[in-house]
């Protein structure tokens, strides 16, 4: 039927393939020949390249392995009177930290009256620093910068001028800066 050598002029020449013999030659719209074989190779590099791109895209998940059972099971030795305790702890070192916070903003505030000359808003917010309730759970090391904190706000509130309160602004900022040290917060 067809030489072995004779070329074929079709511009889909991949619907032959099946058809054709050994070793007989495609030839594309340009007039190249191409065997069968490159064309399955193309089909195989463009079904690769697919694969490829469709598992690189995925998302990745990391297995997830099921605890063993002893680690589901809580410890026998533990009394059930230290679940409660460790809760009440965590709720103190909350409100803790919640009071350590309300110093922040009150020096904020202080500072940021300072900044406005404003020696009435400073005065304002050194009152609460020097007289508001002492939260629990202070250490004993801490107290000694509790106490610098509070002496210092009163300078501020009992200063004549801006320059007096400044400075006495500035030794609150050491105290807690001392205290943050001792307790190992940066």
């Amino acid at each position: 039927m067809f030489a072995a050598e004779q070329p074929m002029f079709d511009h889909k020449p991949a619907a032959f393939l099946g058809k054709l013999p050994a070793g007989f030659l495609l030839v594309n719209r340009l007039g190249r020949s191409c065997g069968s074989g490159v064309i399955m190779k193309m089909h195989a590099l463009l079904v690769f390249g697919v694969a490829l791109c469709v598992t690189g895209c995925a998302e990745k998940q990391e297995p997830v392995s099921e605890p063993a059972a002893e680690e589901q099971a809580p410890p026998a030795t533990e009394p059930a009177a230290a679940q409660p305790a460790a809760a009440e702890a965590i709720e103190r070192e909350a409100d803790f930290i919640e009071h350590m916070h309300a110093h922040a903003e009150q020096l904020d505030n202080l500072n940021f009256a300072l900044a406005d000359n404003d020696l009435d808003g400073a005065m304002t917010a050194a009152y609460w620093l020097s007289g508001h309730q002492e939260v629990t759970g202070i250490e004993d090391e801490w107290r000694p910068f509790l106490e610098g904190m509070r002496e210092a706000a009163q300078a501020v509130e009992e200063a004549p001028d801006l320059d007096t309160a400044r400075a006495a602004a500035d030794r609150i900022g050491e105290q807690c800066q001392g205290c943050h040290n001792a307790a190992g917060v940066n």
